[in-house]
């Protein structure tokens, strides 16, 4: 595995920038998560680092050498797409020993068995290999189109949205298990999503995106704790994070438009009286949905509470979030 980092890169696709001077390092044996709604560039990041795209401008090196004018499969990287992208009349085993057999690797065939056993097994579908791809599941078809860049030991994998198809439980499932395969092997992970909750239990840092630039890289926990921008408070956390005027409960910077307060940072009991409008009960949790001045907010409270819609809650914040009029955090 290797380091790879992009330098000062930007790329537009006529008129619209869809990448706007980028640097990121994505470090060996990391597990890298790209956040952003669509359009922020996360897809075309990939497809840059893989050479299926060009840059205007920047750098890409992979592993200290500088890879922009090299073919893709001359990068030695593996992109695993949101599609399965198997050959259909081909077996299991052929479909996981098909890039090992491209002439650039010229692997030799006993390896290329080994490989494949191995990968099989760490996918659990050794008992699949003489299938043909059209008799597999969706979530088989997944884990082969997974498998297919496991066994190439490329310097980096890149994946493209590869669970969202899935149906949920599979989906989480398939979570767990890719983030032990990518520690099992040690290997260096680039993997865009728009689903949070895959963000914070898989990466080992997470790069926020809008408009195709870099707003904010840490760990999970740190763009959770301490966002940068409104923008970025709102990328992560489920329910998503409360913004309200600065104003509503008194005590803001001057400087202050919006408070942004996550669900589990209200405190119940004292305070400003709200009412609820909805509860759900998730059974490990219950949420709220309190009506404030006119303002909706989300909190979270016993699973157990007897509250009902109508009911009045006394509510204030704790660790709150303050965000200036360009929704820059400044406390």
């Amino acid at each position: 595995m290797s380091d790879v980092l992009l330098e000062n890169v930007s790329m537009s696709y006529g008129s619209t920038l869809a990448v706007d001077n980028l640097t990121m390092t994505v470090s060996d044996g990391a597990f890298v998560v790209l956040l952003g709604p669509t359009g922020a560039g996360k897809t075309t990041t990939l497809r840059l680092i893989s050479g299926l795209e060009r840059p205007d401008a920047g750098d890409i090196r992979i592993d200290g050498r500088s890879v922009v004018n090299e073919t893709p499969a001359q990068r030695d990287v593996a992109m695993v797409f949101q599609q399965y992208s198997l050959y259909p009349h081909m077996t299991v085993r052929e479909n996981l020993a098909f890039p090992l057999r491209s002439p650039i690797l010229k692997t030799p065939e006993d390896e290329i068995a080994r490989k494949i056993r191995e990968v099989a097994e760490v996918l659990s579908i050794p008992h699949k290999l003489d299938n043909k791809a059209t008799e597999l599941s969706g979530g088989e078809m997944q884990r082969v189109s997974i498998g297919r860049a496991l066994v190439r030991d490329p310097s980096i994998y890149l994946m493209d949205e590869p669970l969202s198809s899935l149906d949920a439980k599979l989906r989480a499932d398939l979570r767990v298990e890719l983030k032990r395969i990518q520690a099992s092997l040690g290997a260096t992970m680039l993997y865009v999503t728009h689903d949070q909750i895959e963000a914070m239990t898989m990466a080992t840092h997470v790069g926020v995106l809008d408009e195709g630039r870099l707003v904010q890289f840490g760990s999970p926990r740190e763009i959770y704790e301490d966002p940068v921008s409104l923008y970025v408070a709102g990328r992560l956390g489920l329910p998503r994070i409360n913004a309200l005027p600065a104003g509503v409960f008194g005590g803001a910077p001057t400087e202050a438009k919006t408070i942004g307060l996550r669900p589990e940072h209200i405190a119940h009991g004292e305070g400003k009286p709200s009412t609820v409008s909805r509860v759900e009960r998730l059974g490990d949790q219950t949420r709220l949905h309190l009506q404030l001045d006119g303002h909706d907010i989300v909190t979270l409270t016993d699973p157990h509470t007897d509250l009902e819609p109508g009911d009045t809650v006394a509510i204030q914040p704790r660790n709150a979030l303050y965000f200036d009029a360009a929704g820059a955090r400044i406390a």
